[in-house]
């Protein structure tokens, strides 16, 4: 499609009905995916478990912890799920696996033992995860290059609402309704029900349909998971920066209370304190990462906060209170900035018939990076005991590959058609 067909297309503001459902569905996914993680030590009470630390954790070598692990790399999936929206269209795929994976939600409320309860939620993991994806993509395609690092910017606030809403909303369910994780689940009825309603604000973005109508130039490629051989450098690049950032996101985040607590004996209110004020950092991130990758172009505005969270994660667990509240606050906004540019630079360097493919392929390195950087994270600061020399192990790598953002186009001022033509085969 040449740039003047841009022209043509019915393109949007980041306020338009389209983005502002994503951002919807972001709140419910945000919520049934954090759900496992807010209520895991409940989880783990009701079904017999030992609910301390380790099961507050969640990684070590016990029951849980190999719950965990299916939960994590059950979110793989999203791979070949994500690629669907490529052949079949991104609404028909966003509110597919959205229901399913909400469905799946509410009905591990009902699992009668804890490998019930991890097959139910794995089963819905790579649902979700894929819906998210796409979900990006959608928030991309309906909107010009003027709008679209807001667009993706309300898209991430509104999963990182879902994150929250989990955390409030879990103390009234145990402490006024006394329902524990079952509770918490069955909440995700709310959402769903709501579906239809939302479904109704989505359209097909007119990119897609356009490509979809000019059948003759649909690559035909073998498999769900392929991407155009002249695409493939740059998708393994933006594969191993992502793999690098949640190789150290995977492990600084899960082990930042039981260090922070178990270690350095800061007490529950003061952390409880830090995460406030994270949640204003991280949205601080997103306006900056926005502000960033608009002014500064696509790969600076990834580059710095990408740097940034390999520092932050040496910063937590350098051996003091103050390092660990400064270092969770640099590590909040540097995620909210790089949600924001990366984002924008993922979606814009693929053309139309392998977007939602390549964002398959990030959602699934960002799952292996993050089981990567746990289990060398956990397995360094066990043989060494020290936590600082483990971080060190997952944050330096990081901090390297951010040279890699580098050797991509930059796409800043660009529309998709621009950027990334389609490719005639």
């Amino acid at each position: 499609m040449p740039p003047s067909a841009t022209q043509r297309l019915n393109l949007h503001s980041w306020l338009h009905r389209t983005v502002v459902a994503v951002a919807l569905l972001g709140i419910a996914c945000g919520f049934a995916q954090y759900a496992v993680t807010a209520s895991l030590s409940d989880v783990a009470t009701a079904f017999g478990a030992d609910g301390g630390d380790a099961a507050a954790v969640g990684l070590s070598a016990t029951t849980v912890g190999i719950g965990l692990a299916i939960i994590r790399f059950a979110s793989l999936g999203a791979l070949p799920l994500s690629s669907v929206a490529d052949r079949y269209g991104r609404r028909r795929v966003l509110i597919g696996t959205m229901a399913i994976g909400l469905s799946l939600t509410v009905l591990a409320a009902a699992s009668p033992t804890f490998w019930w309860f991890v097959a139910i939620i794995a089963l819905g993991r790579p649902l979700l995860t894929a819906a998210n994806a796409v979900g990006s993509v959608v928030a991309s395609e309906e909107t010009r290059s003027e709008h679209r690092t807001k667009a993706l910017a309300l898209a991430i606030a509104g999963y990182g609402i879902g994150v929250g809403a989990v955390s409030v909303l879990r103390i009234p369910i145990n402490s006024l309704f006394g329902l524990g994780f079952r509770g918490v689940f069955a909440f995700a009825l709310v959402p769903l029900l709501a579906l239809p309603l939302i479904g109704r604000l989505i359209s097909e973005p007119d990119r897609f349909v356009v490509f979809s109508e000019r059948g003759t130039t649909r690559p035909r490629l073998r498999g769900l998971t392929a991407v155009h051989p002249t695409l493939r450098r740059r998708l393994w690049i933006l594969v191993t920066l992502t793999f690098a950032f949640n190789f150290v996101t995977g492990p600084v985040n899960t082990f930042l209370f039981f260090y922070a607590e178990g270690e350095l004996g800061i007490s529950r209110a003061s952390m409880a304190g830090a995460v406030i004020a994270a949640g204003l950092l991280g949205l601080i991130g997103l306006l900056l990462g926005r502000w960033s990758a608009d002014r500064l172009g696509r790969r600076v505005g990834s580059l710095m906060p990408h740097v940034l969270i390999a520092a932050s994660g040496v910063l937590i667990y350098s051996g003091s209170p103050a390092g660990v509240v400064s270092g969770y606050w640099a590590g909040a906004l540097a995620q909210g900035a790089y949600g924001t540019a990366f984002g924008a630079l993922s979606t814009e360097v693929f053309p139309t018939s392998n977007r939602a493919t390549a964002q398959g392929w990030l959602a699934a390195a960002g799952v292996a990076g993050a089981v990567a950087g746990l289990v060398l994270f956990g397995a360094i600061s066990d043989a060494m005991d020290s936590f600082v020399i483990a971080a060190l192990s997952v944050c330096v790598p990081c901090a390297v590959t951010a040279i890699g953002y580098l050797p991509l186009p930059e796409t800043r001022g660009q529309e998709l058609e621009e950027s990334a033509p389609e490719i005639a085969v």
